[in-house]
Formats: structure tokens, sequence, C-alpha cells
């Protein structure tokens, strides 16, 4: 299993650059037999038709965000081991989830549910390319299921749901002047201290939806503005992005936002819905009481949420700690990837 990670993180796969490890688990899985098998463009589905009386997703995805440019870096292309560590990119998001569905893949020719294996591309970059979004409006009856997991890394621990994230532009408005002459002109970028200190101040909430505590963030992550060393900016603006909890929607969030920065001018960029946990969905209580472990919210944005708008309950359960993902030291552990395919085989098995 850790060998086919390690196989899968040779093959570089940042987001845009799908296609060769896209063509390799589609060989590999029509190779297999026993699955239907259903390409669109870098995105695959593979399906057991049993006709049993519960059909389930196992997700992941196959991009990477970018390779780390800091040199000696270990979180690379290809993969490096360090006794049972596996370091490079992917290797926690989320190349170990996806060996795992492609074992399961390979093993279970006859599970108890019928399952749905989904691997998509552009996941790592902007809603609107999503490999995901893209099988929701062309195939969406292959993507039917009553129950879904997202093999996205948390450790081994069943995480529930997940927050929202919106984004926006808010622009502050000058005028230029020689910066000998700075009481010719009116500094836009100064004016943004007002904005950031707002943002400084503002004190995020705990918001607890369905018995999971779901931590939101509010954070300015990004500034531009000026056009050169000896020029009073008539112009700038701030990125700021809100992780916000399942219990409200995009409209919601953009309205609290606009009125904790009431009196500038904002834009709305992004923007995609949380969700709920719907760990009392009996598939996901089941799954539950089979890894053992305590839920968990997951803080950050997932695929959870496309399937839950489709209603269709789902989950985060993946080996590797989410807190690497990214990393200039993005690393997993042989054993983890083992457990996470233990507890799946388990319950799909049993």
């Amino acid at each position: 299993m850790a060998l086919l990670t390690q196989a899968l993180m040779d093959i570089e796969s940042v987001s845009g650059n799908e296609r060769a490890i896209a063509d390799a688990v589609e060989d590999y899985l029509r190779a297999l037999g026993h699955l239907s098998v259903h390409r669109d463009g870098d995105s695959l589905v593979a399906r057991t038709e049993l006709g049993r009386a519960e059909r389930v997703v196992l997700a992941g995805h196959l991009d990477t965000v970018p390779l780390p440019t800091t040199p000696g870096s270990r979180g690379t292309v290809p993969a490096q081991w360090d006794g049972n560590i596996l370091f490079g990119r992917g290797a926690t998001d989320m190349k170990g989830g996806v060996a795992v569905q492609l074992a399961i893949a390979a093993q279970l020719i006859e599970p108890n549910r019928d399952i749905t294996f989904i691997f998509y591309d552009h996941e790592e970059v902007e809603a609107s390319k999503s490999g995901l979004g893209r099988l929701l409006r062309n195939a969406p009856h292959l993507l039917e299921a009553d129950f879904a997991i997202l093999l996205e890394p948390t450790n081994g621990t069943v995480e529930g749901g997940c927050n929202g994230t919106t984004r926006f532009l808010l622009r502050t408005r000058g005028t230029a002047a020689h910066s000998a002459r700075a009481w010719m002109g009116h500094n836009a970028i100064h004016d943004l201290a007002d904005v950031l200190s707002r943002l400084q101040e503002y004190q995020p909430a705990t918001v607890d939806v369905d018995g999971l505590a779901f931590r939101e963030s509010l954070n300015a992550v990004r500034i531009t503005g000026g056009v050169a060393g000896n020029v009073i900016p008539d112009a700038a603006e701030v990125e700021i992005n809100y992780r916000f909890a399942p219990d409200k929607g995009i409209a919601e969030a953009e309205a609290h936002v606009r009125e904790l920065l009431e009196g500038y001018e904002i834009e709305r960029t992004d923007g995609a819905p949380g969700a709920k946990p719907g760990l009392n969905h009996p598939a996901a209580a089941a799954f539950v009481a089979t890894v053992g472990a305590e839920p968990k919210p997951k803080y950050g944005w997932t695929d959870v949420a496309r399937f839950s708008e489709l209603g269709i309950p789902a989950v985060n359960f993946g080996p590797g700690d989410a807190l690497l993902a990214h990393s200039d030291d993005e690393h997993v552990t042989g054993q983890a990837i083992r457990d996470c395919h233990e507890a799946l085989l388990r319950w799909l098995s049993s």
C-alpha cells in the first residue's frame, strides 16, 4: 500500500497536469475487470454493480499544489523514504488516500455495499475548475449514493462536515501625487490601516453544529497597492478570506463580513458553502463505530460540501496529518496508510 502511494507520488500531478496520473489510474481500474469505468477529462468514476441495498462513495482528488521552491525541501517529487516515513508532494494531500481507494477497488470484488470510486482533477484550485463539479454536471447519475467518504487527511479520525469559505476584495481609493509633495495626494494604502485593525481585533466564533464545534476564522490574506517608490498610491486592495461554520450559507457569511467592514467598497470573488456533519445517518454511524475514535469537525473546506448539496451525507477520513498538507515537509507514515485501509476494509466487508 505504501509502495502504491509512492508510485502515485512519483507521477507529478500539480493542478492542470493530471493527465499522466489519470491515465495510470484508468489503466489500473480497467485491468481489474469487475468495475464499470467512466472517464470525463482527467476524472474517473469506477463502480460495482452488484445490486446491493446501499451504495457508498469513496472519493479522492488526483492533483497536488505546486512543488516547493525551498532548496533541500523533501516535500517534492519524486517521493523519498526515511525509515517508515514517506516524504514528498501529495503524501498527505492526498495520494495516500488515493492509494487506499485503489487497493480496495482491487481487493473487494464482493463488498457488502455497492461502491463508487471517484478520482478527480483540479481540486486544489478555484471551484469553477473542479473535476468533481464537472462530473456532477456531465454525469450526475454516476455519483448517486447513500453515503460518501472523502479520503482527505484526517489522521485516521472521522471528520464530519466542513466549514464554508468565502473570499472578498476590499478596495480603497486615493489621489496620486509625488511622494515629495504627499500633501497634494491621498494615500490609499494608509486607508487600509483601519481595515486591518478591525480584522486584527475580530474574535472568531466557535459554533456547535450537530454536536461538533466548528471554529471560524476571518483574515487578510493578501495586500496590493502602489505603482512606484516615489508616488503616493491612489488605489489599494486587501483580499480577505472568511471560513464560516456550516450553520450559515454564503449569503449570511457575506452579510457578516460586510457588517464588520461597513463603509468600504467590497466585492465577493468566491464562495463555497460548508457541510453539516450528517453523522446521524445510519451508514455514517456504522462507519464511525467501525473506526472507533471520537469524530471531529473539519475546519477546512473539502468536497464533502458538494455531496452534502446533493443530499448525500459525507465525511472526511484518510491517512496523514492535514497540518502537513502543502508543506515543504509533507509526509505520511506507511502505518497510517495501512490503518486507514484496514478500517475501510472492515466496514465494507463485515
